[in-house]
C-alpha cells in the first residue's frame, strides 16, 4: 500500500502520454464553456418528471419526442435536451465557441485528425443554429456552436425560484480508458488541467480540465470508455443541495441518491450524485473556486488520500466507479466500450475488506466498519 502525501500544488504538472494523438496543424476552435448535453432517454415522461418536477429545471420548449430544459440563470435556449430513443445514452457533449468563425476552425481541426465531421446550418436541435458535430479521436460525440436563440434569463424571477434551484450547467465528466492520452488531446483543444489524481508510480487516474475560469468544464476519469460519467448543474449554496435531498425524501425518491451529500477534496465543491430514471448520473454541485489566472497552479492528489473524493473521508459507493452512460456515434449507434488497461482507481482504493480508507498506518476504526455499501445503497 502506498503512503498518501495529500495534495501537491505546483506551477506546472504535465501529464505525459505514451500514445498521444497527433497535434493538428490547424488551430482549434476557441471554446467558451460547456453549454448543453443531449441525453437519449427511453421513457420521456418519466425523465421529464425527474428533471422538471423534482429538479425544477425550466422547460423552454417540448414536443412528443424531446424536452428542452434550462437552468434559472441561463439565457441560451437550453442546457439539457431529453430525446426519446431506444437506448439510454449521450448524443452530444455541446460547447459554445467565441464566434461563428470558430466553426470553420472546428471543421478543419477534426478533419485533419481524420474524424467524422458533420455541419448543419440549421443546427441539430431546436434553439441552436449553425453547428458542427464530430466523433472525436477518443470516441466522444462533441458539438460546437455559436448561433443560439436567446430566452428570458430567470435570475430575477424569484417567484419561480425554489429552495433547490439549479442555476447553471457547470460541467461534464467523461470516462476514458487512457487518461494521459485524453488529457493531451484536450490540451491541444485548448483546455487546461486544474487538478488531477495520480500515484507515486506515475499512473494518472483522473484530470479536471477547464475553459471557463472554474475548476472544470469537463473531467477525464479513468475507466472503460468512452462513456459519460455525469453531467453537473450548479446551485448557489450548499443548503440548496440539502433541500434537494429533503425533497427526494418527501417524495419517497431517496433511492435516486447514489452518493452524498458531501464535500469533495478535488475541486473543494459540495456535491450530490443522483441517478435519473434511465440511470444517467447527475451531479448537483456548488462552491468550487476561480481558476482564470494564466499562472493558476495545478493541484495533484495522491490516489491513496481518502479525502480526495470526499473531504470528510466517507467511502465511495462502488457503482460510482463502475457505472456510466453509453455515448453514441453520429448515426445514433452506441460506441464500443474499450477496457481500461491501467489499474483502476477503485482497485487501488477499495480493498478486499470492502473499505476505501487506504492511508498507510490508519486502519478503519471498528465503529466505522460496516458503513460501506457494496454496489447499492442499502
Amino acid at each position: 500500500m502506498t503512503e498518501s502525501t495529500g495534495p501537491v500544488v505546483s506551477s506546472d504538472a504535465p501529464i505525459t502520454s505514451s500514445d498521444p494523438i497527433p497535434t493538428p496543424l490547424a488551430s482549434p476552435p476557441d471554446i467558451l464553456r460547456c453549454a448543453y448535453m443531449e441525453l437519449v432517454v427511453t421513457d420521456l415522461p418519466a425523465s421529464r418528471r425527474f428533471y422538471v418536477d423534482v429538479l425544477d429545471l425550466v422547460v423552454t420548449e417540448e414536443d412528443e419526442d424531446a424536452v428542452y430544459l434550462r437552468s434559472l440563470e441561463e439565457f441560451i435556449h437550453h442546457n439539457l435536451v431529453l430525446r426519446r430513443g431506444p437506448v439510454a445514452a449521450v448524443a452530444a457533449f455541446s460547447f459554445r465557441v467565441r464566434s461563428p468563425e470558430e466553426l470553420d476552425k472546428a471543421v478543419a481541426f477534426y478533419t485533419e485528425l481524420g474524424c467524422r465531421v458533420e455541419r448543419r446550418k440549421e443546427g441539430f436541435t431546436q434553439g441552436i443554429g449553425d453547428s458542427v458535430r464530430v466523433t472525436d479521436p477518443l470516441g466522444f460525440p462533441y458539438e460546437f456552436f455559436y448561433d443560439v436563440e436567446h430566452v428570458e434569463r430567470l435570475a430575477w424571477r424569484y417567484d419561480l425560484h425554489t429552495p433547490a434551484a439549479l442555476v447553471r450547467l457547470d460541467h461534464f465528466n467523461q470516462v476514458t480508458p487512457d487518461v494521459p492520452r485524453a488529457v493531451k488531446f484536450m490540451e491541444d483543444l485548448g483546455f487546461r488541467v486544474t487538478e488531477d489524481i495520480q500515484d507515486q508510480e506515475g499512473t494518472t487516474y483522473a484530470a479536471w480540465m477547464r475553459r471557463k475560469p472554474t475548476v472544470h468544464d469537463t473531467a477525464m476519469t479513468g475507466g472503460d470508455g468512452p462513456r459519460m460519467h455525469h453531467v453537473a448543474f450548479a446551485t448557489h449554496e450548499k443548503h440548496n443541495i440539502i433541500a434537494i435531498c429533503d425533497k427526494l425524501g418527501a417524495l419517497r425518491l431517496s433511492d435516486r441518491i447514489e452518493r452524498g451529500p458531501g464535500r469533495h477534496g478535488v475541486s473543494n465543491a459540495f456535491y450530490l450524485y443522483l441517478r435519473d430514471p434511465d440511470g444517467h448520473r447527475v451531479e448537483i454541485y456548488t462552491q468550487d473556486y476561480y481558476t482564470g489566472d494564466p499562472d493558476n497552479p495545478v493541484v495533484t492528489w495522491d490516489v491513496h488520500d481518502n479525502q480526495r473524493r470526499d473531504w470528510w473521508g466517507n467511502p465511495v459507493v462502488p457503482s460510482w466507479y463502475t457505472d456510466a452512460s453509453l455515448v453514441l456515434d453520429l448515426d445514433g449507434n452506441p460506441q464500443p466500450v474499450v477496457a481500461r488497461t491501467d489499474v483502476s482507481e477503485m482497485a487501488v482504493t477499495i480493498g478486499a475488506d470492502g473499505f476505501s480508507y487506504t492511508r498507510t498506518g490508519e486502519e478503519l476504526p471498528e465503529w466505522k466498519q460496516g458503513e460501506h455499501k457494496l454496489g447499492h445503497q442499502l
